[in-house]
């Protein structure tokens, strides 16, 4: 058994673009190197260096996360930019645990696959993790997880509990409790989706709709951050589910919470009501913002 980290530089082609290839690599060198020492400081093990990212694992979860907290408290308190301009660095991570087996100082397994895809899932300065690392944490440590409700994670066939690490005390007064009511599958209910005049309503067991650029999509929206099919939304196993296809992500704000769920090629319940944000986060100029609403 061990605990698997991914932690991976957001918007690393836009440093690259910005700095030119080589300073952006050095500079990029420079960061991963710093990070690997805070994780060794913790008793973490730097497998590899992923370019933009590390990958690296623990003997403890307790440790993996208080490493992650670290680095992005560093972060925030001490921001780095990239060659002393433009936004500082953020850093988006996930932590699983579960047998890896290890090949020539490489890891392999079922926990290094979810790690990597809850990385790609969270949002910058985000950590994600299951109930699987939750449940071998301290009370102490489990009282900073909040549920974000059970998802699918790509490559599996059974949807897992993610929960996001709240390490800033001041998003706790925005956060609502998502996990309860997304355990239970919903009464009978209809989603209803509109953008810019359109309307669309979503029933159980109905058609699957798409969200795109396309003229041919379900719901068509006309905008360069748009992919062609960006997203789909079908009704599967008692629950409505978003499914980003998309080359830029999808933002999902769910209620009243300030913080959006980040889709990157994966999935996430639709419960309540929110706003899905295709290609960009809903401050973006423009942003081409779809509302959703499941009535019951």
């Amino acid at each position: 058994m061990a605990t698997v980290v991914f932690a991976d530089l957001v918007g690393s082609t836009g440093i690259f673009e910005r700095l030119g290839d080589e300073t952006a690599g050095h500079f990029v060198t420079q960061l991963t190197g710093a990070l690997s020492k805070t994780f060794e400081q913790h008793s973490g093990r730097v497998v590899k260096l992923l370019g933009d990212g590390l990958f690296v694992v623990f003997p403890d979860e307790g440790d993996a996360l208080t490493a992650c907290i670290a680095i992005q408290k560093r972060l925030q308190e001490k921001p780095v930019y990239p060659g002393g301009t433009g936004n500082a660095v953020q850093m988006q991570m996930g932590i699983e645990a579960g047998e890896v087996v290890e090949i020539d100082g490489d890891c392999y397994g079922d926990a290094v696959n979810s790690a990597a895809r809850l990385a790609d899932l969270a949002g910058a300065e985000q950590i994600l993790t299951t109930e699987r690392v939750r449940s071998a944490l301290s009370p102490v440590q489990q009282a900073q997880l909040r549920s974000l409700g059970p998802m699918y994670l790509r490559g599996k066939s059974e949807v897992t509990e993610v929960f996001r690490v709240e390490w800033q005390t001041r998003h706790d007064a925005d956060e609502t409790v998502m996990g309860v009511s997304m355990f239970k599958a919903g009464k009978a209910a209809s989603l209803e989706l509109s953008s810019l005049g359109q309307t669309l309503r979503l029933e159980p067991r109905g058609e699957k709709l798409s969200l795109g650029r396309a003229t041919t999509a379900s719901l068509s929206i006309n905008d360069s951050r748009v992919s062609r099919v960006h997203a789909t939304v079908e009704w599967r196993g008692g629950h409505f589910v978003l499914n980003d296809n998309s080359s830029f992500g999808t933002w999902v704000y769910m209620g009243n919470q300030s913080e959006p769920l980040v889709l990157r090629r994966t999935e996430c319940y639709l419960v309540g009501q929110g706003q899905i944000v295709l290609g960009c986060e809903r401050d973006a100029e423009s942003a081409p913002i779809v509302l959703f609403s499941v009535k019951t």
